[in-house]
């Protein structure tokens, strides 16, 4: 009978040390796949703003300087401006006829909101309105 007490208390911790050894691969692999995320939301939004930008001062009646306001209005609406470091927008060619571009350069930190950023470069396109 002795043998019997001795055999369960030597499990005793083992569903503990399973818990932490499971936990060591799901962690890493969660918080990997949360900042997958967070870089295509980073990536998704600048790319709709610069979108916007582009049509905006695209426009046959654009103020100089509308798209950079149209695109920076769209970023702090959606993810806020701190991840941006450059809106330019200038003349392109876009399918051959005369066009806006614009580029958003933005940086999202490496480790979630902390830590060193990769760097993300959008561009969106617009053909100029002309008077008809």
């Amino acid at each position: 009978m002795a043998e019997r007490r001795r055999g369960p208390r030597r499990e005793s911790g083992a569903a503990v040390v399973d818990f932490v050894l499971v936990m060591l691969v799901v962690i890493p692999l969660v918080l990997g796949i949360m900042q997958v995320a967070l870089v295509m939301h980073v990536r998704n939004v600048t790319t709709a703003a610069a979108a916007e930008g582009a049509r905006t001062q695209a426009a046959l009646d654009a103020a100089p300087g509308a798209g950079e306001e149209r695109t920076r209005s769209q970023i702090d609406t959606g993810i806020g401006g701190h991840f941006v470091r450059a809106v330019s927008v200038r003349p392109a060619t876009v399918a051959g006829v005369p066009g806006v571009e614009v580029t958003v350069v933005s940086e999202v930190p490496a480790l979630g909101l902390l830590g060193p950023g990769m760097t993300v470069e959008v561009t969106g396109h617009a053909v100029r309105e002309v008077a008809p």
